[in-house]
């Protein structure tokens, strides 16, 4: 079970004094070694991107040619300080990912090695400023999204699950978490079958999805409406990404604090480091690459929405 490694998580990051540092020391003490902490200032502040590569026994970091899964956690900041005090709701996705990295040094200090490395990323700010969005006000960043991807998304990452609260939204009616299709250079894919069987047998229940549109893998700044950050890793990479969402029945705003439930974090954090042992092992697809391969001959490419489109030229 991972309630211990998500409770430590958030009890970490439950501070207006946590840093970057701060998760690069709770995760050494636990057996990672290839833990870093970087701060980068923006036009609103600053943050720490936080990155564990957690060795696999045939990772390709061991020289072996194990697949790495990179577990991202999406969001504007782990708190709104002054405006708001406390954890904000948009701040699970950092809590999930420092789970992850969490229980699986543990797992591997007790024997317990995944074939693959596992790649996580988030990072810390607990004064993120907020922003306006419809239904419910959306935390900001103190860096802009292209900052993020480059300090989030990793080359070694040959698959993507992408935390992020997705709760500011009145098309996810479901408590818990759910997940994407798996988008891969522009293409939004059909649905992992291989994910929702873990889902279910994670969970214990039906699999929850939640559907996307064309524009929502498309960059932020283009000025359309993006469902939230969580697909804009796909837009830095060509490895295939899916979004797993912690949900709620109904609009919570990211900004909002007391709204962040444990068991559901947690059940996410079970539900990647499946995913991470399956993968690892080729166990798991993302997509089908002969079908993509189809596609793409049927229909072109669709690269181009991965860039801001001809307001860019």
């Amino acid at each position: 079970m991972s309630f211990k490694a998500t409770l430590d998580a958030f009890t970490l990051l439950d501070s207006a004094k946590v840093t970057g540092d701060d998760v690069v020391a709770a995760l050494k003490a636990l057996g990672a070694e290839n833990v870093t902490s970087t701060t980068i200032q923006g036009p609103r502040g600053s943050t720490d991107f936080v990155k564990i590569v957690i060795p696999g026994s045939k990772g390709r970091s061991s020289g072996g040619d194990a697949p790495t899964l990179g577990v991202i956690g999406r969001l504007g900041g782990i708190g709104a300080r002054p405006e708001m005090i406390g954890f904000v709701s948009d701040g699970d996705g950092a809590a999930a990912a420092v789970a992850v990295a969490m229980k699986l040094a543990r797992m591997a200090a007790d024997g317990d090695v995944l074939p693959g490395d596992v790649i996580c990323a988030t990072h810390i700010c607990p004064d993120a400023p907020t922003q306006p969005h419809d239904p419910v006000p959306f935390m900001g960043s103190p860096v802009d999204m292209a900052a993020m991807n480059k300090h989030e998304v990793d080359p070694a990452m040959d698959a993507i699950l992408s935390i992020d609260t997705t709760k500011g939204n009145r098309i996810i009616n479901h408590r818990g978490f759910a997940i994407s299709p798996t988008v891969k250079d522009g293409w939004i894919l059909r649905v992992s079958e291989d994910l929702l069987g873990i889902m279910s047998i994670t969970t214990g229940q039906l699999p929850v999805t939640f559907p996307i549109t064309m524009q929502d893998i498309t960059p932020y700044g283009n000025g359309v409406y993006h469902i939230n950050s969580i697909l804009q890793p796909a837009t830095a990479t060509s490895a295939p990404v899916v979004g797993v969402a912690i949900t709620t029945q109904t609009p919570v705003p990211g900004c909002g604090t007391g709204a962040s439930h444990l068991v559901d974090v947690e059940e996410c954090v079970r539900f990647v480091i499946e995913t991470a042992k399956a993968f690892g092992a080729g166990k798991c697809r993302f997509y089908d690459e002969d079908e993509y391969a189809t596609l793409v001959k049927l229909y072109g490419e669709m690269k181009h929405l991965k860039t801001l489109g001809s307001q860019a030229q």
